[in-house]
């Protein structure tokens, strides 16, 4: 009879991905401290779920660190408010970036 290996383990289900919740405008002046909260999030879960419902605007420098942020880490974007989807439109990143309607489906994806 050999001893089972001390270093495999039973398959376990991963940890969900923590959830940022954002709120009110996002520019240039103030997206730094939302993507560092991304990086450290990411680094530290392997990905970040961004429920982006609240946002009321973004512009450009959003979009740059939406698009850092996805190419970098899994990150999962669910219901973007109305400002924020007419953005990913204008840009024509809204079936490049991975989006869900629900907390839920973003979680089980």
């Amino acid at each position: 009879m050999t001893n089972p290996d001390p270093l495999s383990s039973s398959p376990s289900r991963p940890e969900p991905l923590p959830v940022i919740t954002p709120r009110g405008e996002f520019d240039m002046d103030n997206v730094t401290s939302l993507g560092a909260e991304i990086e450290t999030m990411a680094a530290a879960h392997g990905g970040v779920i961004l429920d982006a419902g609240n946002i009321t605007f973004a512009d450009s420098s959003f979009l740059r660190m939406v698009l850092n942020a996805h190419q970098s880490t899994d990150l999962r974007i669910v219901a973007p408010s109305h400002r924020v989807t007419r953005l990913f439109d204008l840009a024509g990143v809204e079936n490049y970036l991975r989006i869900y309607p629900t907390l839920d489906t973003a979680r089980t994806t």
